[in-house]
């Protein structure tokens, strides 16, 4: 395949020039090669590496550990241990962010709930939120 100026990239990856830019900045993405001109080009291992990139953003992973598994994925004889050990404090975060949403919604929906739909002096979710007090949940 020919060399992909940084438009082609962006479309062939789904990943906006800028995002390109910045992935390059810090290191995710090689440096691009650059044409006489001093435009950008780039091959097909880049076109993966940056899906690779836009698939774990996606999943919610961290940029460090996104640097961590593409440096994994550079060693494919490794055992994918480390890998596995990622994925799974990945998961346990968002575990973690499950649980405090459905507790925050819990919340919210206990004060749409009582909220009376008169005035705002008998506003449950006026009340609710200027007293702290009246919350649900016990992490204050």
């Amino acid at each position: 395949m020919k060399p992909l100026p940084i438009g082609a990239l962006s479309e062939l990856a789904g990943v906006k020039i800028p995002t390109i830019r910045y992935y390059e900045g810090i290191g995710l993405l090689p440096v691009a090669e650059r044409t006489g001109t001093n435009r950008r080009t780039y091959d097909d291992a880049t076109v993966r590496r940056l899906r690779f990139i836009r698939h774990a953003r996606e999943l919610g992973f961290e940029v460090d550990a996104i640097r961590t598994l593409l440096d994994l994925a550079d060693q494919p004889d490794r055992p994918c241990g480390d890998a596995d050990v990622i994925a799974r404090r990945h998961l346990a975060d968002i575990d973690n962010r499950l649980s405090r949403l459905t507790a925050l919604r819990t919340e919210v929906q206990a004060m749409v709930d009582q909220c009376a739909r008169g005035s705002i002096a008998q506003c449950r979710v006026i009340e609710v939120l200027a007293d702290h007090e009246e919350c649900l949940h016990e992490a204050h």
